[in-house]
């Protein structure tokens, strides 16, 4: 492994005078990748799974990190936005599951289609959408990614079809896997089981919970999902798997909520703070890889601390574009309902309002 190269000239320190205090140049050479063991994955009607070892280069690793710290630095400001009622209604936060939106784009392409539920914040940035999007979007303007109109619960980009706002429109879930599993379709159908289902923990709600091989006749895996690397390696074998025309698989990604359900929930009443402090003095995605990128002389501390100053102000310039941008005016309140229709009729407080569907 190259080792840091202190450099310190005698004859220039003895030739010129000393400045004040003390003064050192340090030359760092860094790898250029490092492999790592992985957990290996559970599995469920598979003869093999993904790799237990994997490659990460050092670009990889910093594009990670720089993810990850942004995803959890947007969900940060959300609950301050929040608190001071900038953001109102409903918004469910994704801190703690970083390595699961981030692990799993970096495995398939930007031309594959995706869908979530409403826990949507983190997939919407690595689809694509910039941080002042999504903050304009949770606080209603007209520069949010759905136009001001969606909130936390329905944001869309390019291929990505937004977060499903129903609470338990995924019930259809038996029916899908079954129709997917008869045409054999490439679909990967992924559980992000962060241990809760609302207020409930899944071992009051499951008589099962190996959620991976609810297919039943569809393979599954489980996999840690705080660990991107793992992610990512899951993910990547799965969409090979699906690519190759054997029809679908399940992931079943492990992983932790920090916040509760959703703001109105503190997240303390069905489990202690102490759970959710071990998980992340343990088990925090970003904690991990920040270790494992500086152990393994990928990064340096101080070239990671750099890139968590960019997202903060990254962050912070989303959040003042969020709040200085003007609301959506009242007569686009129709807009983008209907394609090629004639104005439509709502009944609004004191009257019925006529309103154009402009696409």
């Amino acid at each position: 492994m190259p080792k840091m190269l202190l450099v310190v000239s005698r004859l220039l320190r003895n030739a010129c005078p000393k400045p004040p205090g003390r003064v050192s140049l340090a030359a760092r050479t860094f790898v250029n990748e490092a492999s790592f063991d992985i957990k290996k994955c559970d599995l469920h009607r598979l003869e093999e799974g993904p790799p237990s070892q994997a490659v990460l280069t050092r670009e990889e690793g910093l594009k990670y990190y720089k993810l990850m710290q942004t995803v959890r630095r947007m969900e940060l400001k959300a609950d301050q936005l929040y608190k001071q009622k900038i953001i109102r209604g409903f918004c469910h936060l994704y801190d703690g599951q970083e390595a699961c939106c981030v692990g799993i784009e970096a495995a398939i392409n930007p031309s594959d289609h995706m869908i979530t539920a409403y826990r949507a914040h983190g997939f919407s940035y690595v689809r694509g959408l910039s941080a002042r999007e999504i903050m304009a979007e949770l606080t209603g303007r007209r520069g949010g990614c759905a136009k001001g109109k969606g909130g936390s619960m329905h944001m869309y980009a390019k291929n990505f079809y937004g977060g499903n706002g129903i609470v338990g429109a995924q019930g259809q879930i038996f029916e899908t896997y079954n129709m997917a599993a008869l045409w054999k379709l490439p679909c990967i159908f992924v559980c992000e089981n962060n241990r809760y289902g609302m207020g409930t923990s899944i071992e009051r709600a499951a008589a099962s919970t190996d959620y991976y091989k609810r297919g039943d006749f569809i393979p599954g895996m489980r996999v840690d999902g705080m660990d991107v690397l793992c992610v990512r390696e899951a993910a990547k074998f799965a969409a090979a798997y699906s690519r190759s025309g054997k029809g679908p698989i399940i992931m079943e990604l492990q992983t932790y909520r920090y916040h509760g359900h959703s703001m109105s929930d503190p997240g303390v009443s069905y489990r202690s703070r102490q759970e959710v402090q071990e998980v992340r003095s343990k088990s925090d995605p970003i904690m991990l890889h920040k270790n494992r990128m500086v152990h393994s002389n990928l990064a340096s501390i101080e070239e990671l601390k750099e890139i968590e100053i960019e997202v903060r102000k990254e962050i912070e310039d989303a959040a003042q574009f969020a709040t200085a941008d003007p609301e959506p005016p009242l007569e686009e309140l129709g807009y983008h309902i209907y394609s090629g229709h004639p104005p439509f009729e709502v009944r609004g407080v004191n009257k019925w309002i006529k309103y154009k569907s402009v696409s």
